[in-house]
C-alpha cells in the first residue's frame, strides 16, 4: 500500500490481520525480565481459538520471561504493513498443552515439540489490544481492538 491509496477501513484491516494470523508462520515476541531488560525473538506460532499459541523453551529468557511476565507484545510485518497485538500469556507444558492447540502448532509449523526432550512449553497469549496500519495514514484508526474486544 502506499500513502497515496486511500486508507484501509478498520473491518478490513480486521480481515487483513486475521487473514495474516491464518497464513504467516513466524511472529516476532517481545518481552522483558523482571528488571526490565527486554527480549526480542521470532518465533513460529499458530493462531487457534482466538489466541495466538507459541512454543519454545522454559530456559531461555523469552520462555522465562513469558512464564514470569505473563505478558508479550506480539508483530507481524514490516514498517509498511504493521500489526502488533499485546497479549496476556498463560504457560503450559508438554503434558498440560491442550492437544488441539499442539495439533494445530503441528500441523502449520511441521514441527511437533511433544516428541523433544527438551525443556519446552507451550505459551497461550490471548489478545488485549491490537493495532494495524499501512503508512502514516492509517494511524489514526489503528486500534481494532482494546480489553480484548474488537472494536471493529
Amino acid at each position: 500500500m502506499k500513502i497515496s491509496e486511500p486508507p484501509r477501513t478498520p473491518a478490513q484491516r480486521k480481515a487483513d490481520l486475521l487473514n495474516r494470523m491464518e497464513r504467516e508462520i513466524d511472529i516476532w515476541v517481545a518481552t522483558a525480565d523482571t528488571e526490565g531488560v527486554p527480549c526480542l525473538v521470532p518465533l513460529w506460532f499458530v493462531w487457534h481459538d482466538e489466541a495466538v499459541w507459541l512454543c519454545t523453551r522454559l530456559t531461555n529468557p523469552t520462555g522465562r520471561n513469558l512464564r514470569d511476565g505473563r505478558r508479550a507484545r506480539l508483530a507481524l510485518g514490516d514498517t509498511r504493513d504493521v500489526v502488533l497485538v499485546d497479549g496476556e500469556v498463560e504457560t503450559f507444558t508438554i503434558p498440560e498443552v491442550p492437544s488441539a492447540a499442539a495439533e494445530a502448532f503441528r500441523v502449520k509449523t511441521g514441527w511437533d515439540p511433544r516428541g523433544d526432550h527438551a525443556s519446552y512449553a507451550f505459551f497461550r497469549v490471548r489478545p488485549r489490544a491490537a493495532q494495524a496500519w499501512c503508512e502514516q495514514h492509517e494511524l489514526p484508526r489503528r486500534h481494532l481492538m482494546r480489553d480484548g474486544a474488537w472494536v471493529v
